[in-house]
C-alpha cells in the first residue's frame, strides 16, 4: 500500500470504532459496552503519537457527541484530555507489558468516564452510580485484543 494511503487505515479503524459505539445492544448488555473509540484512539496515539493527537481525539469526540445525541463537547473534551495524557506518556506506556497496559487503559477509561460524569453533573445534575464505571472493566479487559489486532493491521498496511 502506498504511503499516502496509510493514513486512511487509521481513519477507517476510527470509523469502525464509532460504528461499534452506536450499534444497538440489548438493554442488559448496553451497560457493558466498552469505549471502542477511546481504545482505538489510545492505540494509535501510543503507536504513532506524531500522527494522532489531541485535535484528532477532540474531533472524534465531537463526532461521538453527534452520534450519541449528547451535549456537544462533552465526549470531545474527555477524549482530548485522555489522549493528551496518553501522548505525553506514550514512551513509558509502550514499554509496559500488555496486562500492565490494560491497567493503564482502565485508569484512562475511568478518567474519561469521570470527566464525562463531572460535566453532566454540572450541566444536568445527574447522580453517580457505580454501574457507570462498568465499561472501565470491559475496556481494560479488551485492550489486549484491540492492541494485537491494530498492531497486526498497522504492520500489514505498513502504517508509519
Amino acid at each position: 500500500m502506498k504511503a499516502k494511503n496509510n493514513t486512511k487505515v487509521i481513519y477507517i479503524t476510527i470509523l469502525i470504532s464509532l460504528i461499534f459505539s452506536i450499534i444497538p445492544l440489548p438493554i442488559a448488555l448496553d451497560a457493558y459496552r466498552p469505549n471502542w473509540a477511546l481504545l482505538v484512539l489510545c492505540y494509535w496515539s501510543m503507536a504513532l503519537p506524531n500522527r494522532l493527537g489531541v485535535l484528532t481525539a477532540w474531533l472524534v469526540g465531537l463526532l461521538l457527541d453527534v452520534l450519541l445525541g449528547s451535549v456537544l463537547g462533552i465526549n470531545a473534551f474527555a477524549l482530548a484530555m485522555v489522549i493528551y495524557v496518553m501522548v505525553n506518556n506514550y514512551q513509558t506506556i509502550r514499554n509496559f507489558s500488555l496486562w500492565q497496559q490494560s491497567l493503564i487503559i482502565g485508569l484512562f477509561t475511568a478518567l474519561y468516564h469521570l470527566l464525562v460524569f463531572w460535566i453532566q453533573r454540572f450541566v444536568f445534575g445527574v447522580d453517580f452510580s457505580m454501574t457507570y464505571l462498568i465499561p472501565v472493566v470491559t475496556s481494560a479487559s479488551l485492550w489486549w485484543v484491540i492492541f494485537l489486532l491494530l498492531r497486526k493491521i498497522r504492520r500489514q498496511f505498513k502504517v508509519r
